[in-house]
């Protein structure tokens, strides 16, 4: 946790704040905080800046907070991932939202087990505490949007377009033209599910204006090639 993300409840005052939980032991315990220490602080969906300790109990922390800076900008980048494994999803929803990707879609396919859209993973309040995690990494107050995309072909050919504009490319280990680099254009990735997308789905890709890149020979797992794309791209 390189961030103590605020939400709004924690205001006890405009510029007070008072944390309890999982906060409040990452302080005690790991950041060694104890009165008058300063420490890196943002409020979530606000600003970042810093805040100084001015009570530590056993069972809350007070701070006296300033905001006075911006949070780093996101990419202009939507993420179409192929809902991976539930234990694999946890890591890419925090990497990506570390990395800035401004929206994700989870998107299902061939190759993602049904069972996968009915764990306990995809509850809204754990996707939430994931993308936070993200957010505490990299030091950002804004999180994602994220939508989920269980129909295939209708997101394809409908729910696409509400994307907006963006140039559109489609990881898949058999392309070969190389991912470009250092897109400063607004970005629509698709990355596929484990074993790659079925032929049917390479050809709707196709029809919907993606273009095949690769990252090379090798065959990565999902999380690691999330991470070398984007990191590519941006």
């Amino acid at each position: 946790m390189n961030l103590l993300l605020l939400l709004d409840e924690d205001f006890i005052a405009p510029t007070r704040v008072r944390l309890s939980g999982r906060r409040l032991v990452h302080a005690r315990e790991v950041l060694g905080a104890k009165a008058g220490d300063a420490l890196k602080v943002g409020r979530l969906g606000g600003g970042i800046g810093s805040g100084r300790v001015v009570r530590m109990e056993e069972d809350a922390l007070d701070l006296e907070v300033t905001l006075d800076q911006a949070p780093p900008p996101k990419l202009p980048l939507t993420l179409v991932l192929a809902l991976p494994r539930p234990k694999v999803l946890d890591r890419c929803l925090q990497a990506a939202t570390a990395l800035g990707v401004a929206r994700i879609v989870l998107l299902n396919a061939w190759r993602v087990e049904k069972a996968y859209w009915t764990s306990p993973k995809l509850k809204p309040e754990h996707i939430r505490e994931q993308l936070v995690l993200g957010l505490e990494q990299a030091r950002d107050t804004v999180l994602p949007e994220l939508h989920l995309a269980r129909l295939f072909v209708p997101f394809l050919e409908t729910d696409l377009t509400e994307l907006g504009p963006g140039r559109r490319l489609l990881a898949h280990p058999g392309a070969t033209s190389p991912c470009p680099r250092g897109l400063e254009e607004p970005v629509i990735l698709a990355l596929g599910p484990e074993g790659g997308w079925i032929a049917p789905e390479l050809g709707s890709f196709a029809r919907a204006g993606f273009e095949p890149v690769s990252m090379g020979p090798r065959i990565l797992r999902t999380e690691t090639a999330l991470a070398a794309l984007i990191g590519r791209l941006a």
